[in-house]
């Protein structure tokens, strides 16, 4: 095969084969296709797309450069969640454990956060002694043991699609519809999924700015997963103001805890439910129950333990492990309704902070964010508290306050 050929190929609008790609992802893996031959094929597609054989087969072959994840005869219903990313979701903390408490294995594979989004094992590390990297050789002993992990991508876990990302975010292609599939579904599929829930996230401070955009991923995973034998349920769910009413790591873990021992936000609380309810047919009332009495948190404790870390250290996390040095209230400028607080204006003004990052090279400052966040379509006089900022510096505080004061309608 001619890769020139293949690139003018795709260029074209043509279709390739599955020997064909196969070919391509074999080459990217091993380093015989030049990176930027690949990138030139990656802005073909940008342009052209693929159509659902095609994404399929590419999502097959970027999880079949790697390890698939094997399990013993007669394990659990193995289950896993994926979102498409939004400020202030921290659901996989929570969903994790309960899952594991109705039985299920949920190895969880999870990334870190880039831009206004927040990564689950940024969030998972403000822990102390918590270790995101475990050895294939532990994942399933914990899962016997506990029937949880979250850990990040392991080596040998899909790496053409580590190899096509970062081409992807240097060429200007992460946009791409079936290389976005192709990332999140082959990873999904390496950990050997038997049911697979996806939240779809939509409006201002998601990727995905309309709900027609959300669905036509949604539709392209789930055509993706029918063909690899999965089975698939899509949710789409507004991220126009921030999930919860913390933004921050160290502030959402905080958030996660409190929720999964019955005092947690209702809108996060609720969004944590429906996604489990798609992946168990135990009933919503015994799910919420476990946030209630306490269960799910035991069974986070556990799974902090696994990981290395010390659960004693939970209560503390943001009282003495990383208080901010600054903490300052925004308060209402006018009384009326909150009818908006955008999502993308916050989380940037959280990146802003140091909570987040501009590159993926930079460091994350665990303690920085928001808490007490007012939710939209609450009541608010003048002078009620809109949030609490949690900042390095009084100057970085100030200027914090003044973006949240832009992100707010109250009227």
């Amino acid at each position: 095969m001619h890769v020139p050929t293949l690139i003018e190929h795709k260029r074209e609008g043509g279709a390739f084969s599955a020997a064909q790609i196969d070919f391509l992802i074999a080459g990217l893996t091993d380093g015989s296709i030049p990176e930027y031959q690949w990138s030139a094929l990656a802005m073909a597609i940008y342009f052209r797309g693929m159509t659902a054989e095609e994404t399929w087969q590419l999502t097959r072959a970027m999880r079949d450069s790697g390890t698939v994840i094997q399990y013993p005869d007669g394990h659990p219903p193995i289950v896993d969640k994926h979102s498409t990313g939004g400020v202030g979701d921290k659901v996989s903390l929570i969903l994790a454990p309960l899952l594991a408490c109705d039985g299920l294995w949920v190895p969880m594979i999870s990334g870190r956060g880039l831009g206004i989004t927040g990564g689950t094992l940024d969030k998972l590390e403000s822990i102390p002694g918590f270790k995101t990297r475990l050895a294939e050789a532990d994942l399933i002993p914990q899962l016997q043991q506990i029937g949880v992990f979250m850990a990040g991508q392991t080596d040998r876990l899909c790496p053409a699609d580590r190899k096509l990302y970062s081409l992807r975010d240097v060429t200007g292609t992460v946009p791409s519809q079936p290389l976005i599939v192709a990332s999140i579904m082959s990873k999904k599929l390496a950990e050997n999924l038997d049911r697979l829930v996806l939240d779809v996230k939509f409006g201002s401070g998601a990727f995905m700015k309309t709900r027609p955009e959300a669905q036509s991923l949604a539709d392209a995973m789930a055509a993706v997963a029918q063909l690899a034998g999965v089975e698939f349920t899509a949710q789409l769910n507004p991220m126009d103001e921030p999930l919860g009413q913390a933004v921050g790591n160290a502030l959402e873990v905080h958030e996660c805890l409190e929720t999964m021992q019955g005092r947690g936000p209702a809108d996060l609380e609720n969004l944590t439910l429906t996604l489990a309810e798609a992946l168990t047919k135990t009933p919503r009332t015994q799910l919420q129950r476990w946030l209630h009495d306490g269960t799910a948190y035991a069974k986070f404790q556990q799974l902090v333990s696994a990981h290395g870390g010390n659960p004693a250290d939970l209560e503390t996390l943001v009282s003495k492990i990383h208080p901010a040095p600054c903490i300052v209230e925004v308060l209402a400028p006018v009384g009326g309704t909150l009818r908006r607080f955008d999502a993308l204006t916050v989380g940037r003004a959280c990146v802003a902070l140091g909570g987040g990052r501009a590159k993926a090279t930079d460091a994350i400052d665990f303690a920085v964010g928001f808490d007490a966040m007012a939710k939209c379509g609450q009541v608010i006089s003048q002078g009620d508290r809109l949030c609490r900022v949690h900042a390095r510096t009084a100057e970085a505080a100030a200027e914090a306050q003044q973006q949240i004061l832009a992100a707010v309608t109250i009227f």
